[in-house]
């Protein structure tokens, strides 16, 4: 018999139907168009009220600037442009040396503060002279030896003249005996009395050679004497030249002013001098200036120099100082025009100068300034400015304001300068104009 055998029946899994979710209700389009249509009514209501409250833009009416005329003084002036410059002054340069080494450099030792104030009689240079002592000490020497050459030589030349002198008495003794022998010479043998009269021959002319050799040698020994003397006060000449440089180089102060220094190359570039620099002889170090008496070095162009005179009055300004103005007057018209190296020969100016009146601690040298010289003035006139003045057919007029409009006048135009004009005839003090 078999045995049938069961197997468990497994059970498939219960699967259950998915719920659908509610659907989100959308607004509806006639919602939509509700919304929108409210927003263009409130909006086109918003614009009306806007545009009743805006007033209407009226007629564009032209506006014209206008001023008045015054009555004052019109000035035409001429502009200088240029530095201030002390009048009085003194330049401190390194004294040409008349030793033979006056072109070696020298260093500065001593040398005043920049801007400083001094005094007549005050050191304000001194230059390092080490060098130059230690020159003089060796001259010296020179000096003392040549002084010992000469009386060296004094006592050879007199001992050299006694000799000759001593000869010269030998010769004259000489001479004499054979004078003497020559007395008895009827007594001598014919041989005899032909060496008497040839020894008294001979003995006449060695006295005559000595009296002559003594004279000669008189004035070699002169001659001796003055070249060693002539080399003597060569030395001695050359020992004042160091000594006189030397006291030049200690330099005081000429003047009482203001110490202004010059500048020079050093290295690269331009700088003041200062202790310690070499220097040339014949370099400029510094100036002494009087700051209470200044001026101004300028130009002008020589087609405008007809209008300049000496004496006349300007207003002068300090670029330096805006707000600072002083008064002058023109000092110096130059002669001659001169050129510039940047504008060309073809471009003269003419070198002007001046002074500015009274004194400020402001103003000291090399600052750029200018001056307004006054050429022409012209007293209690009525001013308007250039550009209210018209011509039509070679007649002058201004725009008067009369009312709510302008009426043409005619004018005479007298003084005029950059900006203004001096109104002669036609236009009276307050009277307004049109400008533009």
């Amino acid at each position: 018999m078999s045995a049938s055998v069961h197997s468990p029946v497994v059970q498939p899994p219960e699967v259950r139907p998915a719920v659908p979710e509610p659907e989100r209700k959308s607004p509806s389009r006639w919602k939509l168009l509700a919304i929108v249509v409210v927003v263009v009514l409130l909006g086109g209501l918003a614009y009306r009220q806007w545009v009743k409250r805006t007033p209407a833009p009226s007629a564009a009416v032209p506006a014209f600037r206008t001023v008045k005329a015054v009555q004052g003084v019109l000035q035409r002036t001429l502009r200088v442009s240029g530095q201030t410059s002390a009048r009085n002054y003194a330049s401190i340069t390194i004294p040409l040396l008349r030793g033979p080494d006056s072109r070696d450099n020298l260093t500065l030792l001593t040398l005043a503060k920049s801007g400083s104030q001094v005094k007549k009689g005050d050191l304000i240079l001194s230059v390092d002279t080490q060098t130059a002592q230690d020159h003089i000490d060796d001259v010296t020497d020179m000096v003392r030896q040549a002084h010992n050459d000469i009386e060296k030589r004094r006592a050879e030349q007199a001992i050299e003249w006694d000799q000759l002198q001593q000869s010269l008495r030998v010769a004259k003794a000489d001479l004499d005996g054979w004078k003497l022998e020559a007395g008895a010479i009827e007594l001598r043998t014919p041989i005899d009395k032909e060496l008497i009269e040839l020894q008294v021959e001979e003995s006449a002319a060695r006295y005559k050679q000595l009296q002559e050799d003594l004279a000669s040698k008189k004035i070699a020994h002169a001659a001796e004497l003055r070249i060693l003397e002539i080399t003597s006060e060569r030395q001695e000449r050359h020992l004042d030249r160091h000594v006189t440089d030397i006291k030049r180089l200690t330099i005081h102060a000429p003047m009482d002013g203001l110490a202004v220094m010059e500048s020079i190359w050093r290295g690269q570039e331009m700088a003041q001098v200062q202790e310690g620099d070499l220097v040339t002889p014949g370099q400029r170090i510094m100036k002494i200036v009087d700051p209470t008496n200044m001026q101004i070095e300028g130009t002008v162009n020589q087609a405008e120099i007809g209008d300049l005179r000496v004496g006349a009055p300007a207003h002068i300004g300090v670029d330096a100082f805006p707000g600072a103005k002083f008064k002058g007057k023109v000092y110096s018209v130059g002669a001659l025009a001169t050129g510039s190296w940047r504008a060309g020969n073809y471009v003269r100016n003419v070198p002007v100068k001046v002074i500015i009146d009274g004194s400020d601690p402001r103003v000291i040298p090399d600052l750029s300034a200018w001056a307004d010289v006054i050429v022409e003035q012209k007293d209690d006139a009525t001013i308007v400015p250039l550009s209210a003045i018209h011509n039509e057919d070679g007649q002058s007029f201004v725009l008067v304001k009369s009312g709510v409009g302008f009426a043409k006048r005619p004018v005479k135009v007298g003084l005029t300068n950059a900006t203004h004009a001096a109104i002669t005839e036609g236009v009276n003090p307050g009277d307004e104009v049109r400008i533009n």
